[in-house]
């Protein structure tokens, strides 16, 4: 993940700060508010560490999993939905109805079975 979406979606990440370092105070990291030399140095400064290994903490933190409310932040939407014509096959128009193929009346055999 990039520092962007970490600062574009503070207040999600924070619990996910806390659960990785949870000796910070909450208050003063809401408070950087995503400003990544802020944050870098209060880590360094509250770990007594110096600049670069509390940066090289924070670049191995950046590789998880990013929380979900940032992930489906509304304002992703028009991205995610430009994005879904990736998923259609070759040759198919996302508006066609799907009625002119004729399986919509046929009942779906049960999960498991192959009749």
């Amino acid at each position: 993940m990039k520092w962007n979406d970490i600062a574009s979606n503070w207040a999600a990440f924070v619990p996910r700060i806390m659960t990785r370092w949870p000796e910070l105070n909450e208050n003063e990291v809401i408070a950087i508010d995503g400003n990544q030399e802020g944050f870098i140095a209060y880590l360094a400064s509250f770990n007594d560490q110096d600049m670069i290994t509390a940066k090289s903490e924070v670049n191995d933190w950046m590789m998880g999993e990013q929380p979900t409310d940032a992930v489906m932040h509304p304002t992703r939407d028009n991205a995610r939905i430009s994005a879904s014509d990736d998923n259609i096959p070759a040759g198919e128009d996302p508006l066609d109805d799907d009625r002119r193929f004729g399986d919509d009346l046929t009942p779906q055999p049960p999960v498991d079975r192959q009749d």
